[in-house]
């Protein structure tokens, strides 16, 4: 009867049972349909998350050495080695920015000339930095702003008092500085930086988060007088490429590499991290081995060890966070200024969207 076998029940009556080939199938077919998270008892949910954990790992370890003997197999040959597998990042699957900087972009480049920071980066001024803090301040601000005059050479503290930001502006318009750097603070925590140029503007402001000053940094040390190397990562699009010469403008463009001192600003998903490290090279001794990890000898039996080099970075701090909130035309106008960029909550709707 199609798969199906008649047994009696003992009454004279028949019942079809499915033969043992489907019950089985079927029985597999639920095994493999229970999740975990399907399952009531707490051990019975451990023990089943514990062997599916264990079975990847292993599926994981299988494909590893698989690679490699495929790896090994074409250096033998002489052939080319299988390509990498990339993994999917939200980074290498952004979507797609039509304002993205290219290197053969000449408007870009003509712009670059004409711009508010042309003078400072083509070195016909040096930077000059003023920085304040905004009127109501807190204790862990001047210490956040002593941090800063040790990364930020040629930077100069003027207390807010109750001076208005317009009359500061004015003022430094007057002494020749290049830079206004205003720190803002709340519930005794700095929170906000306004970054504005002078004399013509840009007018930035970032939100700051996850400050650490340097005397909280384990084992950090104390930079020296020297003018830092700076390093900018990632501002690729139109909107931060304005927003990397806007830093750059801070720093003197004639670095001293005798101090050994790199400032970083590295933007990530529209996150840009600040560190402050010193660096050294150093030699280190390798002795050579072969493909079983023993070592081996020259032609004359001697044990002749190789010299590789290696840099150290001690971490000089501050470390924080900046998050671009605005750029505004112009010096800093609350009322009457006209923004270039402003960040709205709309524009969070996809994690794989980023503006710098």
């Amino acid at each position: 009867m199609g798969g199906k076998r008649k047994k009696s029940n003992g009454e004279g009556g028949e019942s079809s049972l499915p033969d043992d080939g489907e019950g089985a199938k079927s029985n597999e077919k639920t095994k493999m349909e229970v999740l975990p998270s399907m399952i009531k008892n707490k051990e019975k949910r451990s023990e089943v998350h514990a062997k599916l954990k264990h079975q990847k790992k292993l599926e994981k370890r299988k494909k590893a050495k698989a690679r490699e003997a495929a790896e090994k197999r074409a250096l033998e040959l002489g052939e080319e080695p299988p390509e990498k597998k990339v993994p999917r990042t939200i980074e290498n699957t952004r979507e797609a920015d039509e304002t993205v900087c290219k290197p053969d972009d000449e408007e870009l480049f003509a712009g670059n000339d004409c711009d508010e920071f042309s003078a400072i980066l083509k070195r016909e001024h040096t930077s000059k930095i003023l920085i304040t803090t905004c009127r109501f301040n807190s204790t862990r601000g001047p210490a956040f702003i002593s941090d800063l005059l040790s990364v930020i050479p040629n930077a100069h503290y003027y207390k807010r008092g109750t001076y208005d930001l317009k009359k500061i502006v004015e003022y430094a318009n007057k002494k020749d500085f290049t830079s206004i750097i205003v720190v803002h603070t709340n519930r005794r925590e700095p929170d906000a930086l306004l970054i504005i140029g002078l004399p013509d503007g840009p007018t930035a402001h970032f939100k700051l988060s996850r400050l650490i000053l340097r005397k909280d940094i384990k084992g950090h040390g104390n930079p020296t007088s020297h003018k830092p190397e700076l390093v900018l990562n990632n501002f690729t699009t139109r909107l931060g490429h304005r927003i990397g010469r806007l830093i750059q403008s801070l720093f003197p463009q004639d670095p001293e590499f005798k101090g050994r001192r790199v400032v970083t600003f590295h933007n990530q998903r529209d996150f840009i991290f600040f560190r402050h490290h010193r660096y050294i090279f150093e030699t280190k001794e390798v002795k050579k081995t072969d493909s079983k990890g023993n070592r081996t000898n020259d032609s004359k039996g001697e044990n002749v060890p190789q010299t590789k080099t290696i840099a150290r970075l001690q971490e000089c701090g501050p470390r924080f966070t900046l998050k671009l909130i605005s750029l505004q035309h112009g010096t800093f106008d609350s009322k009457g200024g006209e923004y270039e960029w402003v960040h709205k909550p709309e524009m969070d709707t996809s994690r794989r969207r980023f503006f710098l």
